[in-house]
C-alpha cells in the first residue's frame, strides 16, 4: 500500500515542476517586472522594431509592444504601486540592447525607485501592458490617452489600431 501511495505522491511533484515554468502566453517569456526580476531569461532584453497595425513600433525580441506613458518627465518613471502592476516596467538584469530597426543611441536606461533600472528610448521609459497576451498585441494604445507605443525615432505613435 505505501509503494502505490509513493509512485502517487513522485508523479504529483513531478506534474507540478512540469508547470512551473517562466514563459507566458504562447510559449513566449514573460514580459520583465518592476519587482527587480527579469523574467525574460538568462539573455539581456533587447528592443527592437516591428510592423504592427499601428506601423512600425518598438518591441522586445518576443514581439511584445512596448509602451511609454505620458505622466513620466525627462526620462524617470512616474509609473509605481498599482500602475506598474498593470504596466509593468521593461527591466532586465543586463542594460537592454538594441535589434532590428532600432538606434543605439535612443536606448538608455533609468534607475527606479525601488532599486531597479529601467529600459528608456529617448526620453521615455518603456513598459508592457498585461492586457497584451502575445506578440503584435498593442490593446494598451490610447489607454486613457496617456498610453501609447513608442515608434522607432522615439516619438510616440498617436493612432488607434
Amino acid at each position: 500500500m505505501r509503494a502505490p501511495m509513493f509512485l502517487l505522491g513522485v508523479a504529483l511533484i513531478a506534474t507540478t515542476a512540469a508547470c512551473g515554468g517562466t514563459s507566458g502566453p504562447a510559449g513566449q517569456s514573460a514580459p520583465a517586472t518592476a519587482g527587480g526580476e527579469s523574467n525574460a531569461g538568462q539573455n539581456p532584453v533587447r528592443v527592437q522594431v516591428e510592423e504592427s497595425s499601428l506601423g512600425p513600433i518598438l518591441t522586445d525580441q518576443n514581439g511584445r509592444t512596448l509602451y511609454a506613458f505620458l505622466n513620466d518627465k525627462d526620462g524617470t518613471s512616474s509609473c509605481t504601486d498599482e500602475c506598474v502592476a498593470t504596466w509593468p516596467a521593461l527591466i532586465s538584469r543586463e542594460p537592454a540592447t538594441t535589434g532590428t530597426g532600432a538606434s543605439p543611441d535612443l536606448l538608455s536606461q533609468t534607475d527606479r525607485a525601488e532599486g531597479t533600472s529601467q529600459a528608456t528610448y529617448g526620453d521615455w521609459p518603456l513598459y508592457y501592458y498585461v492586457g497584451d497576451v502575445g506578440p503584435g498585441d498593442v490593446d494598451g494604445q490610447g489607454v486613457d490617452n496617456v498610453w501609447f507605443a513608442v515608434g522607432a525615432d522615439g516619438t510616440l505613435v498617436r493612432t488607434m489600431p
